[in-house]
């Protein structure tokens, strides 16, 4: 039921207002995306949020901090971050008005499975409550520092159908039970808390802050990535993509939804190569030895990381650096099981060779663009050309798994570009939504639509692939 009050905010006084037109007014500028804890004690625990402000406090009680502020500041309505109910302080009634509704479900958006089912169907776009229009999952991420190489890997996982499916349903890994006091779990919760708002087709904005989600990320990894000091994106998602396996239950044998969208399998082949600072006699009667024989071993991957070709050392007539360009195949000829590769440690050198045995249904390639030393770190500009359609990697397979696997072609779906220098660049990505065909650029709030011919011209750094599983039209998949 609606009710009658009188509130000052900021000194005006809004007298003989309904409830429901006073909270039209606060709609515009709620928001929910920041850790819920207590604004004065820092707990977790019974938090309310003042609609007047958008702070914070804990408890109802006449001691505690939510109360005091409504008899201090005259700011009344309270919203509990938990149960999800609505107070008037300090009169401590519970307010129930239908229209509170959408106030909810922007707190904690919930989807059917329906709902689910059609995300990737249509192309709908959302009006905001600012009134801006979006696409649900094609939405910015705020960079609250220096976080923008853990937004790009965030966006790209969004848009994993199989991925975002589980997580868009808290059922799914709700009941999930982990040891007492193991922390990892929270990647897990505030994950599912960010793909709920990034496909959210009701919300306040047209953007979202990573806020609860990075500081999980800083707790979980002991500060390994922080929100203030620029990161690796792909030291990051390898990080992220085996935590979150692991908060889920996943365990070498046991998969999870991360090994079922992303793990596919190799075999390596291994010699171990003599000192080269040996005499040549020396050298013939080690690579007799067993120990110098090649070996074959199984691994699984999450991903493929791709060695690009040294970058020129010299400027050409013009004094200009020569920016090379490589075709993706010839950098997956890594994987073609015939090209060999050392592979140096602190006492020990090995020939490596690398072939396929499983297609995961979304592969990730990793471009390994910087290398590091004691002194500083050097990043190679090489551009990768790649077909955004119908890459088809049944050649690097073994002869076994070719007779075994029907599909092996494979369409680009996420492209995440890293710009500028190695420590003072910045990250953007490329994404394609599935509903409309189009690709997107996102680089932290700026969203923008882009030919995918232009997507060909960038520094990949990470690449997400689907691999199609029945005939599609390569036409639904270029934005042409």
């Amino acid at each position: 039921m609606t009710k009658n009050v009188f509130i000052i905010v900021n000194h005006y006084c809004f007298s003989a207002v309904t409830l429901t037109q006073f909270l039209s007014f606060l709609r515009s500028v709620l928001d929910f995306d920041f850790e819920k804890l207590c604004s004065i004690s820092l707990s977790h625990i019974n938090v309310y949020a003042c609609l007047i402000c958008g702070k914070y406090f804990q408890g109802r009680g006449q001691k505690s901090h939510a109360y005091i502020h409504s008899v201090q500041f005259t700011h009344h309505v309270f919203l509990n971050l938990h149960t999800l109910k609505f107070y008037c302080l300090p009169d401590n009634y519970k307010i129930i008005d239908s229209s509170l509704e959408d106030i909810t479900y922007v707190l904690k958006p919930t989807f059917t499975k329906q709902h689910i089912a059609g995300l990737d169907k249509h192309g709908k776009l959302y009006r905001a409550y600012d009134g801006t229009t979006y696409l649900p999952g094609i939405v910015g991420l705020n960079n609250i520092k220096a976080n923008d190489y853990a937004n790009v890997v965030l966006q790209a996982l969004s848009n994993v159908p199989p991925l975002r499916n589980y997580f868009l349903e808290e059922d799914n890994y709700c009941k999930i039970r982990r040891p007492p006091g193991d922390i990892m779990f929270l990647l897990v919760q505030r994950f599912g808390e960010l793909m709920r708002k990034l496909w959210n087709p009701r919300n306040f904005k047209a953007h979202v802050s990573p806020h609860e989600m990075l500081q999980a990320v800083v707790l979980c990894s002991k500060k390994t990535f922080q929100i203030t000091t620029q990161g690796d994106a792909v030291d990051f998602l390898s990080w992220f993509l085996n935590a979150l396996h692991g908060a889920l239950g996943g365990t070498k044998k046991k998969t999870s939804i991360v090994t079922k969208a992303f793990q596919g399998s190799m075999r390596i082949f291994s010699k171990k190569l003599p000192h080269p600072d040996l005499p040549a006699e020396e050298k013939e009667a080690l690579l007799l030895k067993d120990e110098y024989q090649e070996k074959m071993s199984e691994s699984t991957f999450l991903y493929l990381t791709l060695d690009l070709p040294t970058a020129p050392l010299y400027k050409d007539e013009k004094e200009q650096l020569i920016i090379p360009q490589v075709p993706l195949f010839n950098i997956l000829a890594k994987f073609n099981g015939n090209n060999e590769k050392e592979y140096k440690t602190y006492k020990e050198n090995f020939l490596k060779r690398f072939q396929l045995t499983k297609l995961p249904p979304y592969l990730i390639f990793c471009i390994k663009r910087f290398t590091k030393n004691n002194f500083f770190v050097e990043k190679n500009p090489t551009i990768v050309n790649f077909p955004i359609t119908n890459v088809d990697l049944r050649e690097y397979l073994t002869e076994e798994a070719q007779a075994t696997e029907k599909f092996t072609t494979y369409n680009l779906v996420a492209n995440v570009v890293h710009d500028g220098k190695p420590t003072e660049g910045s990250y953007r990505i490329h994404v394609l939504h599935h509903g409309t065909g189009k690709w997107y650029e996102l680089q932290d709030l700026q969203v923008i639509d882009i030919l995918p011919q232009m997507i060909t011209l960038s520094e990949a750094y990470i690449q997400i692939w689907k691999r199609q599983d029945k005939d599609e039209g390569a036409e639904s998949h270029t934005g042409a």
